[in-house]
């Protein structure tokens, strides 16, 4: 293996979808990631983009004598931010995936992060101040990317800070549900289990196959457009793109093992479904759907038990990432470990534009998190 300082790198950009001869270089690329990323994995991505930003591009940093992928950048260009002609390059991370880090070879991590800014300091087509969402504050890839950009002399400031819910158990694995939940609670949800499995039965399944899995993606679109997101009109299966994007993922994913589908049905009709994405040692809690109907027998916090027991048990998982918002109220009560994330603003070189992207991003945030209050107030 290569030094880092012994590897001569390429770099280009390109659009994503033209990357789809490369995905057998591109998926050992994320196996060898110093964090891996289902979200970038070109099973997901690839279906992802048509439907949700069919103009996304990537920098690829390539080095070494076989010219070896060592670094994956998904970004798009944003020509109007806040309303106004400031050009962005922002790191690309979207509602279905709530994770921006790209995907960086363990073994050259400095050197490929620096050859990605090089890249887009050299390339006139790509804007040189940058939005980068959905890091993990304190993991390898971000703290590099902050670090190489104060040695160019740019700058990087943080916006949205928070602590997502995370299952890292560090030893007792058997033990966690009752250490998380307490004796309380977990007596509480099994009486509500034990009632539901009294009239009618409960069963708990993982689908894995593409065949299974597809099946299992059914009641998940099922449920999810009865409740509130139906309501909302923001369910998937209400965008033909969004399901076909939905689907293609799931089964491309299953294909290789990344993904599976659990189901809690009660008297042989589903009651919740949840999907699971796994890459390298991570997984990634996507998708939960549940019928409201039967909410006094809390069956997405029956299911989300199911699924951490099955984690718990499977040694190939290190740890799983619950995609939640901050301080969501089911999740965070189960799952006590926490994922520092934030949103990067950073410029490759100091000026003015800077401190107006600054500025803008953080009345642009506060004015959302005040319509939020506005909200909340008005729907007690």
């Amino acid at each position: 293996m290569l030094a880092p300082r012994e590897i001569a790198l390429t770099t280009e950009w390109r659009p994503l979808a033209a990357l789809a001869g490369v995905e057998a270089e591109w998926r050992a690329l994320a196996r060898r990631a110093v964090e891996p990323n289902v979200f970038y994995e070109p099973a997901f991505a690839l279906a992802a983009a048509p439907a949700l930003a069919p103009d996304v591009g990537a920098v690829l940093v390539r080095g070494g004598d076989r010219q070896e992928l060592l670094g994956l950048f998904p970004c798009r260009i944003e020509r109007r931010r806040y309303g106004v002609p400031l050009p962005l390059l922002a790191g690309w991370a979207h509602p279905y995936g709530p994770l921006g880090t790209p995907l960086v070879d363990a073994a050259a991590l400095h050197p490929a992060v620096a050859a990605f800014l090089d890249q887009v300091a050299d390339d006139p087509r790509l804007p040189k101040l940058m939005r980068m969402p959905y890091h993990v504050e304190d993991g390898p890839v971000a703290t590099a990317l902050v670090a190489a950009i104060a040695q160019r002399g740019g700058r990087t400031t943080r916006f949205d800070r928070h602590q997502r819910a995370l299952l890292a158990p560090s030893k007792d694995r058997a033990g966690y549900l009752d250490a998380a939940l307490g004796r309380k609670k977990r007596k509480e949800l099994g009486r509500q289990r034990r009632r539901l499995d009294e009239a009618g039965g409960l069963q708990f399944s993982l689908a894995a196959t593409p065949a299974e899995a597809a099946a299992a993606l059914a009641d998940f679109f099922l449920l999810e457009a009865r409740g509130w997101k139906g309501a909302a009109g923001t369910a998937a299966a209400q965008s033909d793109a969004i399901r076909r994007f939905v689907e293609g993922a799931v089964a491309g994913l299953a294909a290789q093992g990344q993904a599976r589908v659990a189901r809690l049905q009660h008297a042989g009709r589903p009651i919740a479904t949840a999907v699971l994405l796994t890459s390298g040692r991570g997984a990634w809690f996507w998708k939960i759907a549940y019928d409201e109907d039967a909410a006094r027998a809390s069956p997405g916090v029956q299911l989300t038990l199911d699924l951490t027991e099955t984690i718990l048990r499977d040694g190939d998982i290190a740890w799983c990432d619950s995609c939640a918002t901050a301080d969501h109220t089911m999740i965070d009560s189960i799952w006590r470990e926490r994922r520092p994330m934030a949103d990067l603003l950073c410029a490759l070189e100091p000026g003015m534009d800077f401190a107006v992207a600054c500025r803008l991003e953080a009345l642009r945030r506060g004015a959302i998190s005040a319509a939020r209050k506005i909200r909340a107030v008005m729907a007690r």
